[in-house]
């Protein structure tokens, strides 16, 4: 081959019969990788055609492949690894060869394009052993590293550095070292220690921890290096610097698992936590919960008609006073003019429920105090609540800032099913997953809740029965992940019309406080549509 010659096509060979193992180049020579003949310059037929896509060496062909060093690595090391390299005409490195075994046999290879750092496997190999596993399982030790490149540093460091560890390399990258791990577990469990060295960056700290779950626990060690990667510190010659990185890394522990000071400051970060109290009309709640805090979700429950939604607008108009926050409500069971009416109603203290209640000057007013600085936002559902879009909406609320939520209610979101899923086992999902976005974003959620049709005493709930934890409908899930849930009652059926209108609480549950029972009770007037404390207890003893 000529110095400006490049490589055309692979053709098959005359001498060896071969079918693609002759390597034709532009200036006329070949070289056939099966039988190693080369043909002079000149005398091969050549038609050049662009964009043709040239065929893979085969297994055998990569086999007969030359060994030399690059990135400082020496041959050695590349030889045991039973790495090989390709040329240019030039004597350029172009690519590289790296085994992948099943069994201790090599049934592909990994090519990497230097140029455009490209990789492509030829051959099969479905579930590959761990790179250079074929070469380890003598020592007590092992090192696992995120690519080939930097299994060989390692390997050379420890060469020159007369030190004994075995070392492999995940074969498919980040993305796939769990699963590659995982089909070679029992391999990596018999060694003592097994150090995780994965590339100094976010994917690769994020899959060195995902991969340190899975391993045997004691075992895992994640190397915490301030170098890229091994390679970069092999080039560096921070042999020894990057070594005591890999013996010095600390035994991985969980996120979840808590010990020493951190705990100390999880106890400060609590005693610190913010509480929001209830509006007055709901004093009571405040005495045994300490108000409502980020992160936690509060249910309501009661009986239909028992004031459920004005419970939730009360709370509403006291956040848009007392803080400064963005809420969203997603009301199913109300239209955005309806909630609207209420709201704007309720902030004027005019009980709007004709027209001509009030003037457009008045409702304008209320609208200015609810609605003006845009801080509260209404999920317009449109009568859509049986898939998961309505999980989407809430996050994204979340995400848009709010750092309250309201659903009313928990019972219509999952009446239709949510995945596929029906029944308690639609509620489980929903609940789940209402938590994680709760905690994701640090926000707090009110929740409503139906509760079931019998109160199990011979009355209704709608004449005033004080649900239970187990009168709530639906799945356990809603009050087991619930942090406070808060019953209440009112007995429509009462005689007296101010009896009619009162409303009592309790605290059925509270993680926080752990403080339960009665906690007062508010009487709704009619006029204003609002809620007053109500300071007498003497009405409405009968179901106390």
């Amino acid at each position: 081959m000529g110095k400006n010659t490049s490589f055309i096509k692979h053709t098959s060979c005359e001498s060896c019969g071969s079918s693609d193992a002759n390597a034709v180049y532009s200036d006329g020579s070949a070289y056939c990788f099966s039988c190693r003949k080369n043909t002079a310059p000149g005398t091969q037929d050549i038609e050049i055609e662009f964009n043709v896509i040239q065929s893979q060496l085969t297994l055998d062909q990569i086999e007969q492949l030359p060994i030399d060093t690059f990135r400082g690595i020496s041959k050695k090391v590349l030889y045991n690894a039973g790495v090989k390299i390709e040329y240019d005409d030039k004597r350029n490195i172009t690519s590289h060869y790296y085994p992948i075994t099943i069994n201790k046999k090599v049934k592909a290879y990994k090519k990497r394009i230097v140029v455009t750092k490209d990789f492509r496997v030829i051959g099969k190999a479905e579930v590959p052993e761990l790179f250079n596993q074929v070469n380890s399982g003598k020592r007590k030790n092992l090192v696992i590293t995120e690519g080939e490149v930097d299994c060989l540093s390692i390997l050379e460091m420890l060469t020159k550095a007369k030190a004994q560890f075995d070392v492999v390399s995940i074969v498919n990258g980040a993305q796939s070292a769990r699963r590659n791990i995982a089909s070679n577990l029992d391999f990596v469990n018999k060694y003592e220690k097994v150090f995780i060295a994965f590339d100094n960056d976010e994917h690769g700290i994020e899959a060195a921890k995902d991969v340190a779950h899975i391993i045997k626990p004691g075992k895992a060690h994640i190397v915490n290096s301030i170098h890229k990667d091994a390679n970069e510190a092999l080039s560096k010659g921070l042999i020894d610097e990057y070594l005591q990185d890999v013996w010095g890394a600390k035994v991985y522990k969980p996120d979840a698992f808590i010990t020493g000071e951190k705990i100390w400051q999880a106890f400060k970060e609590r005693s610190e936590i913010k509480s929001i109290a209830y509006p007055n009309c709901l004093k009571g709640l405040n005495d045994k919960l300490f108000g409502m805090r980020l992160g936690e979700i509060t249910l309501f429950t009661s009986g239909t008609g028992s004031g459920k939604s004005t419970v939730v607008k009360e709370t509403i108009l006291n956040l848009l006073d007392k803080t400064k926050d963005k809420i969203g409500l997603i009301s199913l069971e109300e239209s955005i003019g309806d909630t609207a009416t209420k709201l704007i109603g309720m902030s004027i203290e005019k009980n709007i429920r004709m027209p001509g209640d009030v003037t457009d000057e008045e409702a304008r007013k209320g609208y200015e105090k609810v609605f003006g600085d845009e801080r509260l936002i209404l999920l317009d559902h449109q009568g859509s609540v049986a898939d998961s879009s309505l999980l989407d909406r809430i996050e994204y609320l979340a995400a848009l800032g709010c750092n309250y939520l309201i659903l009313d209610h928990i019972t219509i979101a999952v009446s239709e099913g949510v995945d596929g899923a029906t029944g308690n086992e639609a509620i489980d999902k929903v609940m789940s997953s209402l938590l994680k976005i709760v905690k994701r974003y640090n926000i707090h959620l009110t929740l409503i809740s139906h509760l079931r049709k019998s109160s199990g005493e011979g009355k209704s709930f709608e004449e005033g029965i004080m649900p239970n934890l187990d009168s709530i409908k639906g799945s356990g899930s809603i009050k087991q992940i619930s942090f406070d849930i808060i019953g209440f009652a009112r007995n429509m059926m009462a005689v007296e019309k101010r009896d009619r209108n009162i409303v009592k609480f309790a605290v059925l549950k509270s993680r926080f406080s752990g403080d339960t029972g009665m906690c007062g009770q508010a009487i709704y007037n009619v006029d204003t549509g609002r809620l007053n404390y109500n300071e007498s207890n003497l009405a409405f003893k009968e179901v106390l």
